[in-house]
């Protein structure tokens, strides 16, 4: 069930109400649940994926674009006047084309912009890692709290054991006439005032649970038990070897070095609208078109309208001059012929796939920028400035570096002495209330004595179990600084 259990976890489903069983859940496997889950973790993910489509698109930018169309037309068959002028078929024509064009554009600052995409995907890789490495910092916390909550409920459940006993013992000691009904009084009072407690440590572990798995993505199950094994040991790592570690492992510090990589392409990419640029482009298409109502009649009509246009066209040359002698004696020499009247017709046979090729155009051309209205010098003032920013943020985060491992190791070490003194006080007052309890059983002590050391037994257990989670916080504090596992 419990293998069960955690693969329903991955997928981030709940379990059915009436299936579920008392599991164990550990830190590693929490940690693996909310790399799969965390809704947080998941859109840095997505960030890379952005960065990864750009980087496929500054390499697209040395191949040529190609486009390919395809139309349908259709025109009236109505002549159009043009300087008085009568033009066009007097039939309606359905036409269709196709055309396949390809351009491309090379400079140098296309080589600048891969080279800042690909720069952009090593900080989206970094911003992933420090997201990553965040969501464990933040899972281990919540983690390290809800065992802490854990460990005081059960500790307040003991207690209220332990004052059951008590007040057993009181009325007891009141039945043979040893003790007094107000010690039994007070054993009252001191048991309800503990299940209290118990009360809202169980709850403050509940609450602490639930928010661990809203960290985690997921669901929480019904019944769940947390388990992690959590030593307390010495650190033996030097403040010299964890700052090391630290500027080779840190997922922000790399996450900031990437981010000034960046800012130094956008800079180099900024420089390169100072540089020409090379266009090549071809284009090829093709025509093919029917006259939908071709007949004598229409063709006579067009005969008669060419007819108009020479006589149109011969007067006006006499009135202007010879500069239209030439057009009028073109316009004379149309005239369609039975011949010609055939092959229109032939030609709607064609349509609407039967193309007639256009010429293909190539053309190859060269540009250098000369002005754009200080554009150009704009943009490379700015790429300028945020590199300068880029580079004070690899700074500031390398000092931040220093400091934070420096005081997690100096936190780590205090919290490391304190749980080992915490640990022998709970031990001293441990054997304090078993003293106790026994003298108050043979009346060599008061009821009063006997409440007095249960409460110093109380807070000396509470501040060892606070002592070494403190200590577990510190040193995932510590890991969170060095940027990796340190056990």
């Amino acid at each position: 069930m419990r293998v069960l259990w955690r693969a329903t976890l991955l997928l981030g489903l709940a379990m059915p109400a009436a299936a579920q069983t008392r599991t164990t859940l550990t830190l590693t496997e929490a940690l693996e649940i909310a790399s799969k889950n965390n809704p947080t973790y998941l859109q840095s993910v997505t960030g890379r994926t952005r960065a990864s489509a750009a980087v496929r698109s500054a390499y697209g930018q040395l191949l040529p674009s190609a486009d390919a169309s395809f139309s349908a037309g259709f025109r009236e068959g109505r002549p159009q006047f043009f300087g008085g002028v009568a033009f066009g078929a007097t039939s309606n024509i359905i036409s269709s084309s196709w055309n396949l064009s390809a351009n491309a554009r090379l400079s140098v600052n296309t080589l600048y912009t891969i080279r800042r995409a690909n720069a952009a995907l090593d900080a989206a890789d970094a911003d992933v890692a420090a997201a990553q490495y965040q969501l464990r910092s933040g899972v281990t916390a919540q983690f390290l709290l809800a065992l802490q909550t854990q460990a005081r409920a059960n500790l307040q459940d003991t207690l209220v054991i332990q004052q059951r006993l008590q007040l057993e013992l009181a009325q007891a000691r009141a039945g043979v006439g040893s003790g007094t009904s107000l010690d039994v009084k007070r054993a009252e009072v001191s048991l309800g005032t503990q299940q209290v407690a118990a009360l809202r440590a169980r709850n403050t572990a509940a609450v602490a649970r639930l928010q661990l798995f809203q960290q985690l993505g997921v669901p929480m199950p019904a019944e769940v038990v947390l388990s992690a094994e959590l030593p307390v040991v010495a650190p033996t790592s030097t403040v010299a070897d964890l700052l090391e570690m630290a500027r080779t492992a840190n997922p922000t510090l790399r996450a900031a070095q990437a981010r000034e990589r960046v800012a130094d392409a956008s800079v180099r990419s900024a420089r390169g609208e100072y540089t020409p640029s090379l266009s090549l482009s071809a284009s090829v298409g093709g025509v093919a078109q029917k006259q939908s109502d071709i007949g004598p009649s229409i063709l006579q009509a067009q005969n008669q309208a060419l007819s108009s246009q020479r006589s149109c066209l011969t007067t006006d040359s006499i009135r202007v001059g010879a500069g239209l002698n030439s057009i009028a004696a073109q316009c004379a020499a149309i005239q369609f012929t039975p011949a010609q009247e055939a092959a229109i017709r032939a030609a709607n046979t064609d349509f609407p796939f039967g193309f007639t090729r256009n010429p293909y155009n190539l053309s190859l051309g060269i540009s250098l920028p000369l002005f754009d209205g200080f554009g150009r010098e704009q943009r490379l003032q700015e790429a300028n400035a945020s590199k300068t920013d880029a580079r004070y943020s690899v700074r500031r985060q390398e000092l931040a570096l220093t400091a934070d491992v420096t005081s997690a190791r100096v936190t780590l070490q205090a919290a490391f002495e304190a749980a080992q003194l915490q640990a022998r006080n709970a031990a001293t007052a441990r054997e304090a209330l078993q003293l106790a309890e026994e003298r108050y059983r043979v009346g060599s002590n008061t009821f009063v004595d006997l409440t007095t050391a249960r409460g110093e037994y109380e807070r000396a257990e509470t501040d060892r179990i606070d002592a070494i989670y403190e200590f577990h916080r510190a040193y995932a504090a510590l890991e969170a600084a060095v940027g990796r596992t340190l056990r």
